[in-house]
């Protein structure tokens, strides 16, 4: 006859065999996800964004007693919306305005009495008009729209047959493509911080480029942009055919640092490399885009296929079915041993 109580422990170390396997179905089920959880990662760096560099012309005039402006012309090479400032000395022992035209392209008539000048400027207000004391000085600044064409204007003193006598000048502007200005740094560990950079895919045409280069490093650096858009340098060789756009020394030692300024000529992607010895092979190049967008960063296989709040939960459940996987085998596959019969039962 088989004694029950040797029956029993068989039982008890059956008892735990589905919370065991339950607990290593979740731990396997939810696995993939947690491994996913730890590995999501950022495939590419930061990306350098351009900002409009500020078009802000600053002119010295003298107002003399000839009476004449000197000089009488002034010349600017402009982007975007401008900033004009003008530091007019009077020199001489009479008063003087400096007065400028609203209007460009306009030649004010030098027939006209001190009335019809004055009539012409109550009708069109003038952009700016300063009035000099003999031997004192003052700022005219004023400010113009953004504009693709070049604009002249005029300006005069409007004291009365200071004009007349040849009191007069013009303010010239060219336009020039988009101008705009990024930083990048030179690292120790030889790379470009951030190795990709972007003008914006809005610019068309020519773009005026201003890139401040930082040496956070203790190593000379060049930040030296090819000439040739969207071809990827294999070696410096192919630098040494084409005339690269900019080839600028970054100074050795923290904080040394150089401004770039160049012309991209057209849209397209444009490789930047270092040109010191080692430093490229070193994997110190970049990538900068006029006119193009900058491509998405490719995602992890992971963070591809779902949400970080899943792949965290999925780690959640991993560690649950570990933990009860564990628990459930060593608690309920040990049970205490029965005591023994005893004897004469």
């Amino acid at each position: 006859m088989t004694d029950a109580s040797r029956v029993r422990p068989s039982g008890l170390r059956r008892r735990p065999g589905p919370w065991l396997l339950a607990g290593l179905l979740l731990a396997a089920a939810s696995l993939p996800g947690g491994l996913a959880a730890a590995h999501v990662v950022r495939v590419a760096p930061e990306v350098g964004v351009a900002r409009p560099l500020a078009s802000n012309p600053s002119f010295s005039v003298s107002l003399t007693d000839a009476p004449a402006f000197v000089p009488r012309f002034l010349n600017a090479t402009v982007s975007g919306p401008v900033n004009v400032s003008v530091h007019l000395s009077n020199t001489g022992a009479i008063a003087h305005t400096f007065t400028v035209a609203n209007q460009s392209g306009v030649v004010l008539n030098r027939s006209w009495t001190p009335q019809q000048l004055d009539d012409y400027f109550s009708t069109n207000v003038s952009l700016v008009s300063k009035n000099v004391s003999a031997g004192e000085s003052a700022w005219a600044n004023f400010t113009l729209a953004a504009s693709s064409t070049f604009r002249s204007f005029e300006f005069v003193s409007t004291i009365p047959y200071q004009f007349q006598a040849g009191m007069w000048g013009f303010l010239n502007l060219t336009p020039i493509g988009p101008s705009v200005v990024v930083n990048e740094s030179a690292t120790a560990s030889f790379q470009f911080i951030p190795n990709v950079l972007s003008a914006g895919p809005s610019v068309h045409g020519p773009v005026s480029l201003h890139v401040n280069v930082t040496n956070i490093g203790g190593d000379s650096h060049t930040f030296t942009v090819s000439s040739q858009a969207n071809v990827t340098l294999t070696s410096l060789a192919n630098l040494s055919t084409f005339t690269p756009l900019a080839n600028v020394p970054i100074p050795s030692g923290a904080p040394g640092f150089a401004w770039a300024n160049f012309t991209v000529p057209a849209v397209g992607v444009y490789e930047y490399v270092c040109t010191i010895s080692g430093h490229f092979a070193a994997g110190m190049y970049g990538f900068l885009y006029v006119g193009v967008p900058v491509p998405a960063p490719p995602l992890s296989p992971s963070s591809a296929i779902v949400e970080v709040p899943v792949l965290l939960g999925s780690a959640l459940l991993l560690g649950v079915g570990l933990v009860l996987a564990l628990v459930t085998a060593y608690a309920g596959r040990f049970p205490k041993e029965p005591a023994p019969p005893e004897h004469g039962s």
